[in-house]
């Protein structure tokens, strides 16, 4: 062999140590980034970053329960009818972190001297929460709904009671909700309703309103 080749492989040899210790140490990093143990370190990590962060709780959640309180006729309802305590049923659906479905049952007769007025009402609303400190939160809701006014009155001076007829109507409201625990809570609730005008074949159109301020406790599930 001649001198210039035996130089020439002596000057290579750094070279290819070079690029070989530069393969082996590249091949290791990226056994060591894509093997199964690194990828349970990472995971292990992200889970220790994320554990301090309170993910909000309670959607999808169904809740029943009952609101006590004083109804208030207003309108003509006010002339055949006085105000009393009545009680609701209440359904929540908790479809977002800002908006739930609320849906109200009630009937109530108030009566005054010989005469009365009669609601019965199922209906359904937006509840929209304003925030929430803590386990306090603030709302306001509106809907529309089914309502069934019927009053005994006097008409042409007799006594008669309205046909009963089935109307829409909306209510609107607002309160606040205090959370005790996971599934009990009890809140303040206060409504409007305004059931549209229905017409008689004899006198005048039973119309009013009423409002309502309630106590509520719900059961979530």
């Amino acid at each position: 062999m001649s001198l210039k080749i035996k130089d020439a492989i002596k000057a290579l040899i750094p070279v290819v140590a070079l690029i070989t210790g530069f393969s082996v140490s590249a091949k290791s990093t990226i056994q060591r980034l894509t093997s199964n143990d690194t990828a349970q370190d990472v995971k292990q990590k992200v889970i220790e970053i994320a554990s301090p962060i309170r993910i909000p709780t309670g959607l999808k959640k169904h809740s029943l329960g009952i609101g006590i309180g004083q109804t208030f006729v207003a309108g003509d309802f006010k002339e055949s009818g006085e105000d009393q305590i009545t009680w609701d049923l209440l359904y929540s659906y908790s479809a977002s972190y800002s908006f739930d479905l609320l849906a109200n049952f009630h009937y109530s007769k108030h009566k005054f001297a010989n005469q009365f007025t009669q609601f019965t009402s199922l209906n359904l609303g937006i509840k929209s929460k304003f925030y929430q400190i803590d386990s306090f939160s603030p709302f306001a809701t509106g809907g529309f709904g089914f309502y069934r006014p019927t009053v005994k009155r006097i008409v042409n001076n007799q006594l008669l009671e309205s046909t009963a007829k089935v109307v829409f109507g909306f209510h609107l409201g607002a309160g606040a909700d205090l959370k005790l625990n996971e599934t009990v809570s009890i809140g303040l609730m206060a409504q409007y309703h305004n059931p549209f005008d229905v017409k008689q074949e004899i006198g005048p159109e039973v119309e009013g309103s009423y409002y309502k301020l309630l106590i509520t406790a719900l059961y979530t599930f």
